[in-house]
């Protein structure tokens, strides 16, 4: 897998100039083997086709934008310690912690032991993963760029990264600890003794490892010996890409875990480009032949429709009026029965004779001192209401499965109040 490197410049840098995001940034492209594929300097719209190519992309953030706290965390969850961490450490920042991203390092040993906090500003974070998955990054980490530098079990040591005319100086002093400072020189001909100058100010007695880009080794070396000339504690080195490979994946705090819901890897829509293709593609041919369908069936049913109002003119030449050709020609039928002297099922005649036979294969067999019997009987809406009298009781079930016998239905329109229709 392919992986990017890019050292960013400080907010610092680039609050101070217009177009911070054309500045050179140092960048190396390594391999799965670790060989170096492509390295040099350039701005990230350059390195756009780079960051595309690339499986995944480092960002090792200025060492003055990340600040390291050590901090004695009782034993917790990590999602309970991404709760509490605002409120542990908000005594030790001199800005609000809900503008900050805070990430905790691993458990120490013993587990007791002072854990390693690393804070860097919300809004800063954001452009820069914004900007890098705008040209295509695929899976995104950002590392403290202090905690990348060679740990000297005995001394400490630096990495200098010019950006223009300003200077981003990044210290480890420790294993988990290490700080940065922006330097802008009054003189940029001078520019290495002020950084020397203030490396010992802050690593006052250690040894120092101090890397520096391969041109300015000689003039940095001539500042050491010019400022230390008795106490040469600071050895120039030339910076290189194998030190910063190697402390970037020793290191465990990769700040984009603590965005809240931004996700360092990002979903690569290309991959699933073809896949989205015919997908679409098959959902547009389902979609056609549905609509052929219900055109078919819609032509189908207009066309029976058609036809059922031609038979009904057909029988009835003198209708003008066509609404529902079926139930006209019901209700035709049913006058012409009652014109022949045929009843309709749903006459009274036909109910209350039903009703009868039903009423009286149910009752017959009933046995007591009353009979059951009939209170009122009415005859409305092609429906026979009846109401038997409360006392004795007849069995309703009975009386269903009688009059179901004879094509009829029992409904109870109202407490004590039987409907009797003909059934459909």
């Amino acid at each position: 897998m392919s992986t990017l490197y890019i050292r960013l410049p400080s907010r610092s840098v680039a609050d101070n100039v217009a177009h911070w995001i054309a500045l050179p940034c140092p960048y190396a492209l390594v391999a799965t083997d670790d060989t170096v594929e492509r390295e040099g300097v350039a701005a990230l719209p350059d390195l756009a086709n780079v960051i595309t190519v690339a499986q995944r992309v480092v960002l090792l953030l200025a060492a003055s934008d990340v600040t390291l706290l050590h901090l004695t965390v009782p034993p917790m969850s990590g999602a309970r310690l991404r709760v509490a961490l605002p409120n542990l450490v908000e005594d030790q920042l001199m800005t609000d912690p809900a503008d900050c991203v805070m990430v905790a390092g691993p458990v120490g040993n013993p587990a007791d032991a002072p854990r390693t906090v690393a804070v860097v500003q919300r809004s800063w974070l954001e452009i820069l993963l914004q900007t890098v998955a705008g040209y295509g990054a695929r899976q995104v980490a950002a590392l403290p760029a202090q905690l990348c530098l060679e740990h000297a079990v005995s001394g400490a040591s630096a990495v200098i990264t010019p950006f223009g005319q300003e200077i981003d100086l990044a210290i480890r002093l420790a294993h988990e600890d290490g700080l940065g400072l922006p330097l802008l020189p009054d003189n940029p001909a001078g520019s290495a003794t002020d950084v020397v100058e203030a490396l010992c100010a802050i690593v006052p007695t250690v040894s120092i490892a101090l890397y520096v880009p391969a041109e300015a080794v000689t003039a940095y070396q001539q500042a050491v010996e010019a400022l230390l000339p008795l106490e040469p504690r600071v050895t120039v080195l030339s910076d290189g890409w194998s030190h910063w490979i190697e402390g970037a994946r020793s290191t465990s705090i990769n700040l984009v875990a603590g965005m809240a819901g931004t996700a360092g890897a990002t979903v690569d829509w290309r991959r699933w480009r073809t896949p989205i293709v015919l997908a679409s593609l098959v959902l547009l041919l389902n979609i056609g032949a549905l609509n052929v369908e219900w055109w078919r069936l819609s032509h189908e049913a207009a066309a029976l429709r058609a036809s059922m109002a031609q038979i009904y003119k057909n029988a009835y030449p003198k209708e003008t009026v066509i609404v529902d050709p079926a139930a006209q020609m019901r209700q035709k039928l049913a006058a012409a029965r009652h014109d022949a002297g045929q009843p309709a099922p749903d006459d009274f005649a036909a109910l209350a004779s039903g009703f009868s036979q039903a009423w009286t294969s149910v009752t017959q067999n009933a046995t007591g001192p009353v009979k059951p019997a009939i209170a009122t009987m009415e005859y409305r809406d092609r429906s026979l209401l009846v109401k038997p009298k409360p006392e004795p009781e007849v069995p309703m079930a009975q009386m269903k499965t009688a009059l179901a016998a004879r094509s009829l239905g029992l409904a109870q329109s109202a407490p004590g109040v039987w409907q009797i229709r003909s059934a459909p």
